[in-house]
């Protein structure tokens, strides 16, 4: 058994036999030629038919997955009707007097090379992007046929390895995909009923392949780099597309321990497709919003996966605690508006920075602290220290232009509080004006219950924001005075104390009688010997893990 370690960017295992897809050369003569106004006509019909491929591409697309996933390639005929990508065309062609398809093979070198050298990871992911779009320019000045078009015609790799809608698997076998890359366009036109998953040495989790393939259920890992090797084809490979494992030849121990979790994730999937679209209603028709939380931009897909209407909680933090150093403005952006975006418009609820108590980032320099849970930590940190505040704030304003992004307060206990917070909002919402950069105007800002001074103070709290949503961890944490990071107090530790529930009584009650929503995004929200007494208080969101939203929804419809 071989073990490679990628990076997992689409949830799901996949058992099978490899394909390795020969990489296609797209190497490209270049010729003098007598005639350069010919020659940009040529290259203007040949952009003219693929931005007329990639309208009959996104429309497929949008049929079968949706309008939002179909945007991308709205925005690859953008790319080709640029007009600064047709002059830097047309201008080598007229210059060097070279052929159409060496001029636009370059121009996408460059614009790629431009792209790549960009700090924001999404920017760098349109790498692929110039030269997918280029690609079908090449294919279309070369004779080569696309099976976008409605005559039938085909274009790319996957193409040309017979893995595409309507192509010919070998031995008519469903196969696990091994390339050095896919373009998006490629990915978009798999035969989902020939492919059981993709792995890549290229990519990352921000391209658009990464995210059609999520879209798709298609189990993906990239960036295994020298471990791609074409003498894998025809061997036997275990994927797991949340870890980024892959098992060549895997041993009997891996492929039974393999099965079992794939026979898990299929009764989940049944579950899924019995629930996927219904409303998380009671029989009598009271109604909760169910959202997912989690901790990274790549969990977005498990959130899509499993159905839930939208983010109740991103735990920012994560952003900090992962690197060594300041995450900068355009990095949160990037991982803020990728969320965004995937989620389309569903809310994504974003807890601004969290970091103290149990989870330390040697960088903050925060110092010893005999109680660290009662000290230095999340809203605290961000009002003594604005400066690393504003630059969270300015990420989550900037990415709101792409999505429904509202910004939630954790560790709440005034509401003055609340009022610095928001003074440092409409400080930075003001220099996003001043720089002529778009931004929801009237996002929702909310804040987190989960001390008992902000329980007793939720009318007034009320007053200030849009929405509550309890934290029952620290609220268990606070209102029983347990340190919930040691085990030999979890007897005391009692999340079901009616101390606690009456804490989330009042809280929803405060709520509701100053016309705001109130939810749960703590542990508590996915217990299910609870769920009963959450409807009776009249609960309005419940956020819970990805895979806690369907029993969860199953449990309240049935109510």
């Amino acid at each position: 058994m071989r073990t490679i370690q990628g990076v997992g960017v689409s949830a799901g295992i996949a058992i099978g036999t490899v394909r390795v897809l020969a990489a296609v050369d797209y190497a490209v003569e270049r010729r003098v030629i007598d005639d350069p106004q010919a020659e940009m006509d040529r290259f203007r019909a040949a952009r003219d038919t693929a931005v007329a491929q990639l309208k009959q591409l996104r429309d497929n697309v949008a049929a079968e997955f949706g309008e939002n996933k179909a945007e991308l390639f709205d925005a690859h005929r953008l790319m080709l009707q640029d007009p600064d990508y047709a002059e830097c065309v047309e201008g080598l062609i007229a210059q060097d007097k070279v052929n159409a398809e060496f001029a636009v093979k370059s121009v996408a070198e460059q614009f790629a090379a431009m792209f790549a050298a960009m700090d924001s990871s999404t920017m760098q992911a349109r790498a692929a992007d110039v030269k997918d779009v280029s690609r079908r320019v090449m294919n279309v000045l070369q004779g080569k046929r696309d099976s976008t078009a409605q005559d039938g015609s085909v274009q790319g790799d996957a193409v040309q390895n017979g893995i595409v809608q309507n192509g010919t698997a070998q031995n008519g076998e469903s196969h696990i995909i091994f390339a050095e890359d896919l373009a998006p366009s490629e990915t978009a036109q798999l035969d989902r009923a020939k492919v059981l998953g993709l792995v890549t040495a290229k990519g990352s989790a921000n391209s658009h392949t990464a995210i059609l393939a999520r879209t798709m259920g298609l189990p993906a890992i990239t960036g295994i780099g020298d471990a791609f090797d074409p003498a894998d084809d025809g061997h036997v490979a275990v994927i797991d597309g949340t870890s980024g494992a892959v098992f060549v030849d895997p041993d009997e121990a891996t492929l039974t321990e393999y099965r079992r979790r794939k026979a898990e994730a299929e009764d989940h999937l049944s579950l899924l497709r019995k629930l996927k679209g219904k409303p998380t209603e009671t029989k009598s028709g009271q109604r909760v919003h169910l959202y997912a939380n989690i901790s990274r931009p790549s969990d977005a897909a498990a959130v899509l996966a499993n159905d839930a209407e939208g983010i109740g909680l991103f735990r920012s933090e994560f952003l900090y605690l992962e690197r060594e150093d300041w995450p900068t403005e355009e990095f949160q952006f990037d991982a803020y508006g990728q969320v965004a975006q995937e989620m389309g418009d569903r809310p994504v609820i974003i807890r601004t920075l969290d970091i103290g108590a149990d989870k330390q980032v040697d960088y903050f320099n925060l110092g010893h602290e005999d109680n660290p849970a009662l000290g230095h930590r999340a809203i605290r940190i961000c009002l003594t220290r604005p400066e690393i505040f504003k630059v969270q704030l300015r990420a989550l304003l900037r990415a709101s232009a792409y999505g429904n992004i509202a910004i939630m307060l954790p560790m709440i206990t005034s509401v003055q509080e609340v009022r610095d917070a928001k003074r440092i909002l409409e400080e930075a919402k003001s220099e996003l004006r001043g720089e002529r950069i778009d931004f929801n105007e009237s996002i929702q800002i909310g804040v987190m219950i989960e001390t008992p001074a902000s329980v007793i103070m939720a009318d007034e709290l009320a007053a200030e924001v849009d929405f509550f949503s309890i934290g029952t961890n620290d609220l268990t944490q606070y209102t029983l005075a347990c340190d919930r990071q040691n085990p030999s107090l979890e007897r005391f530790a009692d999340p079901h104390s009616p101390a606690v529930l009456r804490m989330i009584q009042m809280t929803i009650e405060a709520a509701h009688r100053h016309g705001i929503w109130c939810g749960i995004c703590g542990e508590l929200g996915a217990d299910l010997s609870l769920t009963d007494t959450f409807l009776r208080l009249g609960i309005d969101e419940l956020s819970v893990s990805p895979t806690s939203v369907l029993p969860l929804r199953n449990v309240i419809r049935n109510h």
